[in-house]
């Protein structure tokens, strides 16, 4: 049986391919996204074990409220003197962006980073290699990393433009440095100071953020930890450098495994798509085997046997399969490597890492897969008897099984639905998603079970259309759509799959979009939007500069501050009173804004209405800022006013919260400006901020991209990994239609020798495979946009103007997109029946 298996897989080559390709394709994502999250991993374990090689104790001053208290300059001379201390450097860190020779900003933003050069007693800094010049030494230098220096054109002398969070500044390129710095690895830039002027920039001066302390030799790290915690100050932490090393290592470790699972889930879609394939093939390549198998039940071979057959053919196929998907998986995660390094990102070096989990993983998928989906038609095989091997009679599903497989559908698929709305409806949007998810899967699995039901009326709606529009071609086809429902509904499930979780996807991601869309412009009032492109705080300076600037009208900060109220920490927009009215559509329920101006808080109405306030009352708040004075103040709630996403529940005037913050915390700044939108004032703004590459000033679509855009850009990375099982599901209509045609040879003879051209030949197998497409599409989307209203009702309570909005355009794209996919796919069916020669056809068996 075993050398009949292999023949029979040998001889049906051009059957099997697409089923080969299935299952490559999903072991390549499988082998392919094991690889390169162990190659990644690896890469940045070395990496961080080799950042803490020479570090025996790393300490990390003090911090309050996200704010760095430091660590005094006496401490670190304290240290320096211990023994067993060969050095200790005291360290600094925070925004620094350099502009290129245009005045653009090198680098992401939130990458760009800047640090002190601190030399030892060689006057060299061992976390920098020098390849040209030297470190900065007094406040009109700084030195660069290469990669920045190399995209900015500059050479050691140049003056170089360097944003930070106040006025941009100009310094002399004192030398040019190699590092494996994370900022300069993730794409962004490196810019060191002299450590006075990083000082100035990033603490006080006299102080410093971190210190790291290299041992002598022969003295243990745990040794040096011990003499140097008592001389830390309060709110210090010190670690070894091996421990940090070890948290680091668990920290990527954890981050490569969520990606792992994302990337792992999508490729267990895929797979579960290519399951309907692969059964599909099987089901096809038994019918047309029907004599065959019976001849062997009738010269002695057993259920057992003609079934163990077919399984073992599956067992080759599968196998073959997983050992060509596993060697494109590593061409995949090599290509991913590549793809991350194109964007701007540095990956540390390192060789591929092929673990012998991903190579079991990969061939047990691929073969279990294959096998399993194989089973269900191997015991149809079994099932034949050997009189059919006298007959061209093929096994028909018996009224009993299709009873039994719809009444199994409907119930699995009413249990479902019934858990989405349970979901939907539940109060508990974690529990009412989780729900959710279980009844999607169960809703899927009844559809899929029910499809060849539905595949009869459905199609039937659309067949008057195929013939009146098409005629007999049109009429042909409608009904071969039909003739097979069990394969029908096969291969549409393969495109419904994937267009459930597409539209599911879009019908969130449009209907949150649009209430982020509303909320911007119902909310703002003001022309544009200040900030760091960094995401750091602004310093002060760029508020003073922007009040300068010609024609603004009014502004008002968002100051990020914080109180207590009843022992629980409350995060609190500080604003400018006289503007913030004037930039912010604020929707006051009751008292009024202008009572900011007089030291009082103004409540959203939710926070309100949970506390019992109203206005009049008095709010208890605990100030405990960064200049260590504490104080209870009783605010008086001066006004409460609607939920508003763009500020805190608590709204308070700036200068309430100075005397608590050190250095005030402005995460953005909103203006009015007059006339309105205006390139000239644009650039008004950006000649009063010194024209800084740090900052961004962006307009009203600038701000709705900014809220919106992150939805885009994730709805595009799900619809790039459901690529996948969308090109799986067309590789199932392919196979689908190269099997009808295989199986209807005589049937397109007698066609072709009663009249049928092959122009109409071609044109009906194209009908067949866009209906199929197009039935397919419909269930998807309809099971879609019912799942995407379900997720939506669990979290409408939580963004202001949520309301269901179904993406007509796009979902017309979806069908139009099915529609071409269909007659993409017919291309070589079609062509291959059409070039039938009628003859031979017609004495086909």
């Amino acid at each position: 049986m075993f050398r009949t298996a292999l023949r029979n897989v040998l001889a049906h080559k051009a059957r099997l391919l697409m089923t080969v390709l299935a299952v490559m394709l999903g072991v390549a994502f499988v082998s392919g996204t094991l690889v390169f999250t162990d190659t990644l991993g690896n890469a940045f374990r070395k990496q961080s074990a080799k950042s803490y090689d020479e570090i025996a104790v790393a300490v990390e001053g003090p911090s309050k409220k996200d704010m760095d208290l430091g660590i005094p300059a006496a401490t670190l001379e304290r240290i320096k003197g211990v023994d067993g201390v060969a050095e200790a450097t005291g360290r600094l860190s925070g925004f620094a962006g350099v502009a290129d020779q245009k005045g653009k900003l090198i680098g992401s933003g939130w990458a760009n980073k800047g640090g002190n050069f601190a030399p030892g007693k060689d006057g060299k800094d061992a976390a920098y290699d020098f390849t040209q010049g030297s470190g900065p030494v007094n406040d009109g230098q700084i030195a660069l990393d290469r990669t920045s220096a190399d995209k900015g054109e500059y050479k050691v002398g140049d003056t170089v433009r360097v944003a930070t969070t106040g006025p941009v500044q100009e310094f002399k390129l004192a030398g040019i440095f190699t590092t494996e710095d994370g900022a300069v690895n993730a794409g962004g830039s490196l810019v060191l100071f002299d450590t006075a002027v990083a000082q100035k920039l990033y603490l006080k001066p006299g102080y410093f953020q971190d210190i790291t302390v290299t041992a002598t030799s022969g003295t243990s790290d745990t040794a040096v930890l011990s003499a140097v915690k008592p001389l830390l100050p309060k709110g210090s932490e010190a670690k070894t450098g091996q421990a940090l090393a070890d948290q680091e290592a668990k920290d990527i470790e954890s981050g490569m495994s969520n990606m792992n699972t994302m990337l792992l889930a999508f490729a267990g879609i895929a797979l579960f798509v290519g399951i309907f394939l692969i059964a599909n093939t099987f089901t096809m390549l038994v019918a047309q085997r029907t004599r065959e198998l019976a001849l062997m039940r009738a010269v002695g071979a057993s259920r057992r046997q003609v079934k163990r057959s077919v399984i073992l053919e599956a067992l080759v196929v599968g196998a073959l399969a997983s050992v060509v998907g596993f060697v494109v998986g590593l061409g995949l995660a090599v290509g991913l490597r590549s793809l991350i390094g194109s964007f701007g990102a540095k990956i540390p070096n390192g060789p591929l890492i092929v673990s012998p989990t991903a190579v079991l993983a990969a061939l047990a998928v691929g073969v279990i897969v294959t096998v399993l989906a194989a089973w269900l038609p191997a015991r149809r095989a079994a099932k034949i008897p050997p009189v059919a091997a006298m007959s061209s009679v093929h096994g028909v599903a018996t009224a009993k099984s299709l009873v039994v497989r719809n009444t199994l559908g409907s119930l699995i698929t009413a249990g479902g639905l019934g858990a989405i709305v349970a979901g939907a409806s539940s109060s508990d949007g974690g529990n009412g998603r989780m729900l959710i998810g279980v009844g999607a899967f169960l809703a899927l699995i009844g559809v899929i079970v029910l499809i060849p039901l539905l595949s009869r009326p459905v199609i039937a709606l659309v067949r008057p259309v195929l013939k009146g529009v098409f005629g007999v071609s049109g009429k042909l086809a409608g009904q071969n759509a039909v003739r097979n429902p069990r394969r029908t509904g096969a291969t549409a499930s393969a495109l419904a799959i994937g267009l459930t979780l597409v539209t599911g996807l879009t019908v969130i991601g449009v209907t949150v979009g649009q209430a982020v869309d509303k909320m911007t412009t119902d909310n703002i009032r003001a022309d544009y939007l200040v900030s760091m492109a960094s995401g750091h705080p602004l310093d002060e300076s760029a508020l003073t500069a922007l009040r300068k600037a010609d024609g603004v009208e009014a502004l008002s900060r968002q100051q990020a501050a914080y109180f207590s109220v009843k022992g629980e920490e409350r995060s609190v927009s500080a604003v400018d009173p006289d503007g913030v009215q004037k930039v912010f559509n604020l929707d006051t329920l009751s008292g009024s804004l202008d009572t900011l101006s007089d030291g009082q808080v103004a409540v959203a109405e939710k926070t309100a209405d949970k506390h019992g306030w109203k206005t009049g009352d008095a709010v208890p708040a605990v100030f405990d800022g960064t200049t260590g004075k504490k104080e209870t103040k009783n605010l008086t709630i001066g006004a409460v006013y609607k939920d508003n996403e763009l500020v805190s529940p608590y709204l308070i005037d700036a200068s309430v919260v100075a005397p608590y913050q050190e250095k005030p915390d402005i995460r953005e700044v909103w203006v009015k400006m007059n006339g309105g939108e205006t390139k000239a004032n644009e650039q008004a703004l950006v000649d009063a901020l010194g024209d800084n590459p740090g900052m961004s000033v962006m307009d009203k679509q600038d701000i709705r991209n900014l809220f919106g855009g992150l939805i885009n850009t994730m709805l595009n990375i799900m619809y790039g990994l459901l690529a996948m099982a969308l090109i799986i599901a067309v590789l199932g209509v392919i196979n689908t239609l190269a099997m009808s045609v295989f199986e209807r040879q005589q049937e397109i003879g007698m066609l072709r020798a009663i009249g049928l051209d092959r122009r109409r030949v071609k044109r009906m197998i194209r009908l067949e495979a866009v209906v199929i497409s197009l039935f397919g599409a419909v269930i998807g989307i309809g099971l879609g946009s019912f799942l995407g209203w379900a997720i939506g009702e669990t979290f409408r309570d939580s963004i202001t103007g949520y309301e269901l909005v179904l993406p007509w355009a796009r979902i017309g794209i979806f069908l139009l997109l099915a529609g071409v996919v269909g007659v993409l796919a017919a291309m070589w069916p079609a062509r291959s029946a059409a070039r039938l020669n009628m003859l031979t056809a017609i004495k086909t068996e």
